[in-house]
């Protein structure tokens, strides 16, 4: 089959939820993919964030095999024991916030969301949740509710009721929208669709301290941040912040569905037999393919990769602002979870597309911005030529020769 193939097909049968580019990948290996003619890319989107070692890394498909050939979902699903499952839990206990120690896996990050967004309403009886603007928590409605932006949440009607909105890193906005009616707030610690914003110094921290004090729960959405992805294994643990829920999904299981989300004790307390379940959460093979994904990160000693490359693309990327300050308005990140952003939609696209030609596959989010987050084990040589892309494209872009 040919890609001309593959473009009929999907574009025949499958759901008109996205505005492809069209490529159709084949294989990948580390970070780098191929298209069914045998073009080869480098891969920043690491499958928006979710290939956090690379494509077709060993330690997945391994624990892929060797789980396979054991049991992959166990009867009774999570009403039996599971030694896959014991494993992981052991090994998170190890990495997690110490005073997070109560564990669910899901399917996915917005599974995950909505599930603490329940929870938190059933501890505290109380009905409201504050989210921020530009945020971004998932696609169920649930989460689409809960997601500070219009493009992905007014087109549903009706959307579910008790959600309020605030400024992100904005405390008196917030403060002034506390009361006894809000059961808890849901956060980022960065924002990453809502394009790599970084909360001031103490924000996080007087975000926490505002709940407490008004008696609401702190949800803090790990879900692009989290497992190294800015250096650091939780941010939130960086900021000095104890929130009582923390979500997970994306870099956990290095591109196999799958995700989490971790309570304090005192709010499992609240909490009763029946309130939460799930068919496939916390099923065998998803486990075991987490527990080898995120052993590696930590055998590796991922961090201090991520640090590294993330000074190395800042400090080259820094120029860019320098020579091109008529195309780009702000250059920020943490680790590798970057940002470019332009001063227009269209200068965005066209070095995007530019990328694309070039053999560099990007994200491009909030119109006029280019998010880049690699694989984490991603190697100097690998990331000075992509970036050396992005340069090549930015130049040609504002010069007229795209």
């Amino acid at each position: 089959m040919s890609s001309k193939d593959t473009f009929e097909i999907e574009d025949k049968y499958l759901a008109p939820f996205f505005v492809k580019q069209k490529i159709s990948i084949e294989k990948g290996d580390g970070v780098f993919v191929w298209d069914e003619e045998g073009k080869m890319y480098i891969d920043f989107t690491s499958g928006w964030g979710v290939t956090c070692i690379g494509h077709a890394h060993p330690v997945i498909t391994d624990a892929l095999i060797e789980q396979g050939r054991k049991i992959i979902q166990n009867p009774n699903s999570g009403l039996t024991y599971s030694p896959a499952r014991a494993r992981l839990l052991s090994l998170l206990a190890g990495i997690l916030p110490s005073h997070l120690t109560r564990v669910f896996f899901t399917n996915s990050g917005a599974e995950a969301n909505d599930a603490a967004i329940k929870l938190a309403r059933k501890v505290t009886g109380r009905p409201e949740i504050i989210s921020t603007h530009k945020s971004f928590h998932g696609r169920t409605i649930s989460t689409t509710s809960a997601t500070g932006q219009a493009k992905h949440r007014d087109r549903y009607s009706p959307l579910m009721p008790y959600y309020r909105f605030v400024p992100y890193d904005d405390l008196g906005a917030l403060e002034n929208s506390m009361d006894k009616n809000v059961a808890a707030v849901i956060i980022e610690p960065i924002q990453g669709e809502g394009g790599v914003r970084i909360p001031s110094d103490g924000y996080l921290k007087g975000v926490e301290n505002l709940c407490k004090k008004n008696g609401s729960l702190l949800i803090m959405d790990e879900i692009q941040t989290g497992f190294f992805r800015t250096g650091p294994v939780f941010i939130t643990s960086s900021f000095g912040v104890r929130a009582d829920f923390m979500t997970m999904a994306k870099g956990i299981a290095g591109g196999f569905p799958f995700g989490a989300f971790v309570m304090s004790e005192e709010v499992a307390k609240k909490l009763e037999i029946g309130d939460h379940g799930g068919t496939y959460c916390g099923n065998p093979l998803g486990c075991a393919v987490a527990y080898g994904v995120i052993k590696h990160l930590i055998d590796s000693n991922i961090s201090e990769n991520v640090k590294e490359m993330g000074r190395f693309a800042l400090d080259l990327m820094g120029r860019w602002q320098q020579l091109y300050g008529n195309a780009i308005v702000d250059i920020r990140g943490r680790g590798l979870l970057l940002m470019v952003e332009f001063h227009s939609e269209e200068i965005a696209t066209q070095v995007k597309n530019e990328c694309l030609a070039k053999g560099l596959l990007l994200t491009q989010t909030q119109g006029n911005g280019i998010r880049i987050f690699p694989a984490l084990n991603i190697k100097k040589e690998e990331l000075e030529k992509g970036l050396l892309i992005i340069e090549d494209a930015i130049e040609k872009v504002i010069n007229g020769n795209s």
